[in-house]
């Protein structure tokens, strides 16, 4: 298949080996959170005068907000501006906020297999199951976890693949001990994702139903 690297070799401890649980990253994976990212931070532009670049935050989404918060205002002011930009996401970030190419698509494979989507994030909880809703993507859904930490719920749920786009999407899944597959839609290159360990990597998730008949076919 174009455009994807796969150097895992499926075992009986993949996807054959019971019921199928496939984890999913939310920003620059599900979902293309950066035009109202972008108007959530330029309502905060306009409230607070700082002056925030707020197209270069949307080149580097994956991070929890308080470490991007942290490069614009003095660390004494990041929790209450973090509760700001909290308070202001719902009016702002969802309704501009569309799904990514092939998303609908790859949760829909994850069912059609028998398994079940998750959706793990760094996002406030609340906020990652408004965009869900806003897309029409049914999963379960944790926020507030971010690379390694992400494992907490991978683990939890028992979670075979997890599918993101960032470098700390793959440190969380290798922590979970789960199958790593990365696309290329984030701020991190297909090298990056591979060089950080990905086992798997994609163009995007158009690729993915494919991607996943031909693995559990291995499995089998």
């Amino acid at each position: 298949m174009a455009g994807v690297t796969n150097d895992f070799a499926p075992t009986t401890s993949g996807p054959g080996a019971g019921p199928l649980t496939v984890g999913f990253d939310l920003d620059m994976t599900l979902i293309d959170s950066r035009p109202g990212i972008k108007a959530v931070y330029d309502a905060l532009v306009a409230e607070t005068g700082v002056p925030i670049d707020t197209d270069l935050v949307v080149t580097r989404l994956g991070p929890p907000l308080d470490e991007e918060l942290a490069n614009w205002f003095p660390a004494e002011e990041i929790p209450a501006m973090g509760e700001r930009y909290r308070a202001l996401y719902p009016d702002h970030a969802i309704a501009p906020t569309p799904a990514m190419p092939g998303a609908l698509d790859a949760v829909a494979a994850v069912r059609g297999a028998g398994g079940r989507p998750v959706v793990v994030t760094a996002k406030y909880g609340p906020n990652a199951r408004m965009h869900l809703d806003h897309v029409g993507i049914d999963a379960e859904v944790r926020g507030w976890l971010w690379a390694e930490a992400k494992a907490e719920a991978l683990v939890e749920w028992g979670a075979s693949i997890y599918v993101g786009d960032h470098v700390g999407d793959v440190r969380g899944a290798r922590k979970a001990g789960a199958l790593s597959v990365a696309v290329a839609t984030g701020p991190c290159d297909a090298g990056q994702l591979r060089e950080a360990g990905a086992d798997v990597v994609l163009d995007d998730l158009t690729q993915f139903p494919a991607w996943l008949a031909s693995y559990r076919s291995a499995a089998a």
